[in-house]
């Protein structure tokens, strides 16, 4: 695993672009950032709260979750979120352009859901269709926290729905290699479900669930073992990035962990894995307590997700 760049604010949301470079979230920066091959940084766009989760849109734009913003703390060296910030005015998905005389540009799509207001936007997937599964993992404050949920919504700002709720800090979001099967982690419990996709938006329960709302348990991880986000590789591994552990996990689609893939310096937080493609082995991980972004030989090959850029 080498080490790209250094210095980021808490990266998160990598995407892998076919240039080479690769586009990510600076949450505690506030920004949409490219990283270039060289490890040099640039900042694509200011987008104040907390950017978290990013993907690539049907026509071309990046959809970004952003959770609104944490108290930040440095322990030993490594950076850590903490309780929504002081300056929290709520959660939002937002779309920016890449290309064109308004490359950078933001704007709002959703801010709400039947009234209810989103809390802390956090992960994204595309389905093939051209609309967005997300996860709202919460926010945490001193005495207490809410309850968190998965949404289906479409990019042209029109249509954004409740699947799931409640849910214990949903965060990882993924669809399987044919787009058949939805895959959520949850941060604290520790565990990683799976329902069946009827159409956009809509889930199949189990026959015989375990889980929240006809979900079925993929994997619960042993110990103190926190998710965050999770990228599903090409031969449909789920490749969860593990807290505390400070490693991407492997687990088969089965259910089995194949193996933990930790970074070359240790770090609690390691958030995210992303692919370059399916006719590659390449990986970049964001190591977010130090602020680093690496790249790795994955042993399976990657996957095309829905859209790219």
């Amino acid at each position: 695993m080498r080490e790209v760049t250094r210095g980021l604010a808490f990266p998160e949301g990598p995407i892998a672009l076919r240039d080479g470079s690769v586009l990510l979230v600076e949450i505690r920066r506030g920004t949409l950032t490219r990283v270039w091959p060289s490890g040099r940084v640039e900042v694509v766009a200011e987008l104040g709260g907390g950017p978290n989760g990013a993907a690539i849109g049907p026509d071309g734009a990046v959809y970004v979750c952003n959770n609104g913003g944490f108290e930040w703390h440095d322990v030993d060296g490594i950076t850590t979120p903490g309780n929504q910030s002081a300056d929290y005015r709520g959660g939002s998905i937002q779309r920016v352009v890449l290309d064109g005389p308004d490359a950078g540009t933001a704007t709002v799509l959703y801010t709400e859901v039947d009234g209810h207001g989103l809390r802390g936007p956090n992960d994204i997937v595309f389905d093939a269709e051209g609309g967005f599964w997300f996860t709202d993992l919460g926010k945490r404050r001193p005495r207490d926290y809410d309850t968190g949920a998965v949404y289906y919504a479409t990019s042209d700002g029109s249509s954004i729905t409740e699947v799931l709720h409640p849910m214990i800090q949903p965060n990882g979001i993924g669809l399987s290699p044919d787009g058949s099967r939805l895959y959520v982690a949850e941060t604290g419990p520790g565990r990683v479900w799976y329902w069946d996709v009827a159409g956009p938006g809509q889930l199949r329960p189990a026959d015989r669930p375990v889980g929240p709302h006809g979900g079925s348990l993929l994997h619960g991880f042993a110990g103190f073992q926190l998710l965050d986000s999770l990228a599903v590789d090409g031969v449909g591994n789920v490749c969860v990035a593990t807290l505390r552990t400070g490693a991407v996990s492997i687990l088969n689609p089965d259910g089995t962990l194949e193996r933990q893939v930790g970074v070359p310096e240790p770090d609690p937080y390691v958030t995210n894995i992303c692919f370059a493609g399916a006719e590659s082995h390449t990986a970049w991980v964001t190591s977010s307590g130090l602020g680093r972004l690496y790249r790795t030989e994955w042993p399976y090959p990657g996957l095309d997700l829905a859209f790219g850029a």
